[in-house]
């Protein structure tokens, strides 16, 4: 199981580190391309970036430092209540293929807050 939830948290740390860049650095060269971009307000999406950037931290340091773990918790439940806010705007755009991404990695988020909580803590 601590081998499944740390697949997880890397994976999570990867997608989300990603996706934060671009909402924080690459706002402007891949808002054009997703109609749903328009939902927010730029500063909203540079808000949900920088969280996504902290929270890809969360998820890998305090469980490799031994140092608080039960930031990793609290992390993964940001990324996984961030997704219901991404599966909404999806929705109100009709995109599909997202909305099944946000779906997953909430999912998957949502899990590794259970997991680290429940069934295999780092404590």
């Amino acid at each position: 199981m601590n081998i499944l939830l740390w697949v997880l948290q890397g994976l999570g740390g990867l997608v989300y580190g990603a996706s934060g860049v671009m909402k924080v650095f690459m706002f402007d060269k891949v808002s054009g391309d997703v109609p749903s971009f328009g939902a927010l307000p730029r500063e909203a999406w540079t808000a949900l970036g920088i969280m996504e950037l902290v929270c890809v931290v969360g998820l890998i340091a305090p469980g490799a430092l031994r140092w608080q773990p039960t930031l990793t918790v609290v992390a993964a439940a940001l990324l996984a209540t961030e997704s219901l806010v991404f599966i909404w705007v999806h929705v109100k755009y009709n995109e599909i293929p997202p909305i099944i991404m946000s779906g997953i990695l909430g999912l998957a988020m949502a899990f590794v807050a259970y997991g680290r909580m429940v069934l295999q803590p780092t404590f």
